[in-house]
């Protein structure tokens, strides 16, 4: 898949995810790798500046695994914003899908 389609959606797909638990970055990682091939170096950047803009809290909880994990909240501005980036992704993808609709036609 296109490299700008994924920067594109990658926000949207942070936002929705945290929307419904906290999670850590590696967890961010792999539900989304599950879904849409990424790098791990693409989700990082984009969180420290989520967190930076307000959109996320971060706290430090124990792992039985290692050290302990950095997890991701997302605050009230933050849902806000995954609401807004919702109505414009619905509206966006409408009007690519009616696009192919009517090009599918006239072939």
């Amino acid at each position: 898949m296109n490299i700008q389609f994924k920067k594109g959606v990658l926000n949207l797909c942070v936002l929705v995810l945290l929307d419904k638990q906290d999670r850590y970055g590696y967890e961010l990682v792999q539900k989304i790798s599950d879904q849409i091939s990424i790098s791990e170096g693409s989700v990082y950047p984009l969180l420290r500046r989520l967190t930076k803009e307000g959109y996320f809290t971060t706290y430090l909880q124990e792992s039985s695994e290692g050290p302990p994990r950095k997890y991701y909240k997302l605050t009230e501005l933050g849902r806000t914003y995954l609401h807004e980036q919702l109505n414009e992704w619905k509206s966006f993808t409408n009007g690519v899908n009616n696009l192919i609709e009517e090009g599918v036609k006239n072939d």
